[in-house]
């Protein structure tokens, strides 16, 4: 059995709405019929028991090839790896011998990995050679857990799905388009295509989306951006401790530390936020539950 090649559809094709991964699969004469090869279902279930069926499903009985075992074990790996997928098929081509395998995907580089994957399982089985298919399944969710995308973007992809329009992922980042052709939108993170740079401006500025709160009426606690540690300190003195201390045009919460109450732990809470950007800001701790809401579809 040899695989020659690999390739990604990354947007509704001839098999399905879904992205999959294509491989082109050469199979010889015993190798188009898992039965003519001798206790090799049993050495594949050794290596990886969790494959799932290997036999044909219907009221007729036809050969399965060591193509759909592939498909098989590459639909499976990636599923037991916390992978949404379910899609998977083998279809015959004109060339006697090889075969089309399509195998869902969420994460590219999952898919491609869980296809190699289930090649060398394969070949392990044949060569009666080892094959740790727990480790293998280890490193297909570690690589989709680096791979997929953030809570926002995903948030509103689920979204998207739910409704039935597809997606593809541009980059490897937060980068996604929605829909195809002329109704197409681009996201990335939670901002959407239609996000003006003046709003975004003013999001990546702390201070200056909290005077335009306050300007408008909404609650926002007292303080504001320090020119150096000693009037970061100064501010503290001002608001009444304890306070928070935060990089004026950070995200995600990185460089924040908060309910600061001593000298000693302002300095190195200034310094962390020193680290991620040039201007800190200090501001009054509020106690409470921090929520952060993304609203979908309004």
């Amino acid at each position: 059995m040899q695989i020659s090649r690999i390739r990604a559809l990354r947007g509704p094709n001839i098999w399905t709405r879904s992205t999959a991964i294509e491989a082109i699969v050469h199979c010889d004469n015993a190798e188009r019929d898992l039965t003519q090869l001798s206790g090799l279902e049993d050495r594949v279930r050794a290596r990886f028991p969790r494959i799932g069926t290997l036999r044909s499903e219907g009221a007729e009985w036809r050969a399965v090839s060591l193509a759909e075992v592939v498909e098989t074990a590459a639909l499976s790996l990636q599923a037991l790896a916390g992978c949404p997928v379910t899609f998977s098929r083998t279809h015959a081509t004109v060339e006697d011998g090889t075969f089309q395998v399509v195998v869902e995907y969420t994460e590219e580089s999952v898919g491609r990995l869980a296809i190699e994957q289930a090649e060398k399982l394969v070949q392990a089985a044949l060569a009666d050679t080892p094959f740790d298919a727990d480790a293998v399944i280890a490193q297909l969710r570690d690589l989709d857990e680096d791979e997929r995308i953030g809570p926002s973007t995903g948030s509103i992809v689920d979204a998207a799905v739910a409704r039935g329009i597809p997606f593809r992922r541009l980059t490897s980042g937060s980068l996604v388009q929605l829909g195809w052709g002329s109704k197409a939108r681009r996201i990335q993170a939670a901002e959407l295509d239609m996000t003006s740079a003046v709003a975004e401006s003013i999001a990546q500025d702390k201070d200056l989306t909290k005077r335009l709160l306050h300007a408008a009426g909404v609650p926002v606690p007292l303080g504001r951006p320090a020119t150096d540690l000693e009037d970061a300190w100064k501010i503290a003195e001002e608001v009444g401790l304890p306070v928070v201390v935060k990089p004026q045009d950070g995200n995600q919460g990185k460089g924040v530390t908060v309910n600061i109450t001593t000298r000693a732990q302002l300095e190195a809470a200034y310094a962390t936020s020193q680290s991620f950007s040039d201007e800190v800001l200090v501001e009054r701790f509020l106690p409470g539950h921090d929520f952060r809401l993304l609203v979908v579809g309004n």
